[in-house]
C-alpha cells in the first residue's frame, strides 16, 4: 500500500513537473515574440532617421511650389483646348495634393509651422524660388484660353517642373530625414519625365 502511494506520488510530481516546463516554455516564446514585435517597431519607427534644416527648408519651399503647380493645373479644366493638356492637369494634381498633405505632416510632428496658402493670392515666393510663376505669370495665364493656353500652360509648367526639381536634388544632396530625401528622388523622377512629355507636345525635342 505504501508502495503504491509513492508511485503514485511520483507520477503526480512527474506530471506537474512537464506541465511546469512546457508552461515555461510558451512564456518564453511569447516573450520571444513580444520582444522581437517591439524591437520591430523600434526599428521601423528609427530608420527614418531625424530631420535637419535642409529637410525642414525643403517641405516649407516644396509645399507653395506645388499649391501653384495645383493652381495651375486648376485652370486647365476652363481653359485649356487640349485634353492631353487637360489630361496632364489632372494627373498633377493628382500627385501634388497628396504630397502636399505629407509634407505638411512632416512640419507639424516637427513642431514647424506649415506655410499658409498663397495660392490666387501674391506670390512672394516668386523671386526666391526656382520656378514659381510671378503674379503677372498667373494672371496671364487665367486670361488665357484654347490653343494659347495650352502653349502658355506647357511652357510655364516646363519652367515650374525644372524648379522643382532642382529643389528636389538639393534635398537629395542636403536632406537627412529619409521620406523627405524618397520624396524628393520621387519628384526627379516623375517630374523629369513630366518634363520630356510636356516638350514634346510643345514640339521640342
Amino acid at each position: 500500500m505504501s508502495a503504491q502511494r509513492r508511485f503514485v506520488r511520483r507520477t503526480v510530481l512527474a506530471v506537474t513537473a512537464t506541465v511546469a516546463a512546457l508552461t515555461l516554455a510558451a512564456c518564453g516564446g511569447d516573450g520571444d515574440k513580444a520582444s522581437s514585435g517591439s524591437e520591430t517597431g523600434t526599428a521601423s519607427t528609427s530608420a527614418t532617421g531625424g530631420h535637419n534644416a535642409a529637410d525642414i527648408s525643403f517641405s516649407k519651399d516644396m509645399i507653395q511650389h506645388h499649391r501653384q503647380a495645383v493652381e495651375m493645373a486648376g485652370l486647365a479644366a476652363g481653359h485649356a483646348s487640349s485634353t492631353q493638356v487637360k489630361s496632364l492637369a489632372t494627373k498633377i494634381e493628382g500627385a501634388q495634393g497628396p504630397e502636399i498633405k505629407t509634407m505638411s505632416g512632416w512640419l507639424t510632428s516637427w513642431g514647424e509651422q506649415v506655410p499658409e496658402d498663397m495660392s490666387g493670392m501674391d506670390h512672394a515666393m516668386s523671386s526666391s524660388t526656382p520656378g514659381m510663376m510671378s503674379d503677372a505669370d498667373m494672371t496671364k495665364l487665367e486670361k488665357a484660353s484654347g490653343t494659347a493656353f495650352d502653349a502658355m500652360f506647357l511652357t510655364m509648367m516646363v519652367d515650374h517642373h525644372e524648379g522643382a526639381v532642382e529643389m528636389a536634388k538639393t534635398e537629395k544632396a542636403n536632406g537627412k530625414y529619409q521620406p523627405a530625401t524618397k520624396l524628393a528622388a520621387d519628384v526627379i523622377t516623375a517630374q523629369s519625365a513630366e518634363i520630356a512629355q510636356m516638350n514634346k507636345m510643345l514640339g521640342k525635342s
